[in-house]
């Protein structure tokens, strides 16, 4: 919705406070909608060197039951305009599992997003969320068995196209995994900035860690001063493990033990036995210190999860 000009400004400002590094990777997301589509070489042009586009299909028919604004054709566009623009690093987002989505139309959109070369794609299940459409109205999704082998395929082909999956759905080519992310899951600290943005920050001297919310409406959030100053909340001790291992676990490398006591603020052995427990269900793996998911433990991401409650 900020135009060229309005990034420009932005990234103006920051990089006179000094808040930003010459090699940063700063990563704009996109809808493939023609009007956004044309900013791309004014985007790029202000610094912007990383492109996210909201494709979630190629399928007009299922765009439109996803309430997606824009077509297939316009999808395409954007992708063209995206590398006309000189974007060498972008990540295309793609959702599978969709309602009565069989598995060669999900591969089919998945093939076609590959032959696009990108640095980077988000392959992700639809779920459904509270306060959409399709929570009041739940629509007819693949039956279990046909989910499981829709990613299997996919997987495959994602591998064989020399896509790593490095977190539950994203995967990329070699040194191209977003950053902003990579720091999110390894339960590191980032500013939330401007109307409805949440943030985490650590207090290294006071030993406390705590998420910042900015109002969500931008009216209100404009309204005074006060309203622009983000509500916080601390994360209690007895939380950071948690908080820690639903981020760090959905890495395919998993953590290191010295940043997860770095990070969390806690000692492992507050998790030790919970972790030997899984360790010999073979859901999770040690080695020297680091812990990681098994494959077979991957797939059972929130029954381990539970393990730590």
């Amino acid at each position: 919705m900020f135009s060229a000009t309005t990034f420009e400004s932005l990234l103006y400002h920051i990089r006179n406070k000094g808040a930003l590094a010459e090699d940063a990777e700063i990563t704009l997301e996109a809808n493939p909608s023609t009007a956004e589509a044309g900013r791309f070489k004014a985007y790029r042009e202000t610094g912007i060197n990383r492109l996210s586009i909201g494709i979630q299909s190629f399928d007009d028919k299922q765009l439109k039951k996803l309430g997606r604004i824009h077509n297939s054709e316009e999808a395409i566009r954007a992708i063209e305009y995206c590398t006309l623009a000189g974007f060498d690093n972008f990540n295309l987002d793609i959702m599978h599992s969709l309602p009565d989505q069989k598995v060669e139309d999900a591969l089919k959109d998945l093939e076609l997003a590959i032959s696009f070369q990108p640095q980077h794609i988000s392959w992700y299940q639809l779920t459904i969320e509270p306060n959409t459409v399709f929570y009041s109205e739940p629509p007819k999704l693949p039956e279990d068995i046909v989910q499981a082998e829709l990613e299997a395929a996919g997987l495959q082909l994602l591998a064989d196209s020399s896509y790593k999956r490095y977190e539950v759905s994203a995967y990329a080519r070699t040194k191209r995994q977003s950053r902003h992310n990579l720091n999110y899951w390894n339960f590191g600290d980032y500013l939330g900035i401007g109307a409805g943005a949440h943030g985490k920050i650590t207090d290294i001297e006071n030993q406390t860690i705590f998420r910042t919310r900015k109002h969500k409406q931008p009216n209100h959030y404009l309204s005074s001063t006060v309203s622009r100053t983000a509500e916080t909340r601390e994360v209690s001790v007895e939380d950071r493990a948690m908080e820690f291992l639903l981020n760090a676990l959905r890495l395919k490398d998993g953590f290191d033990i010295d940043m997860f006591e770095m990070r969390a603020g806690v000692a492992f052995s507050t998790i030790g036995n919970g972790v030997e427990y899984l360790c010999s269900r073979a859901l999770l793996q040690k080695q020297d210190r680091r812990i990681r998911c098994t494959d077979k433990g991957y797939t059972v991401l929130n029954s381990i999860l539970e393990e730590f409650l």
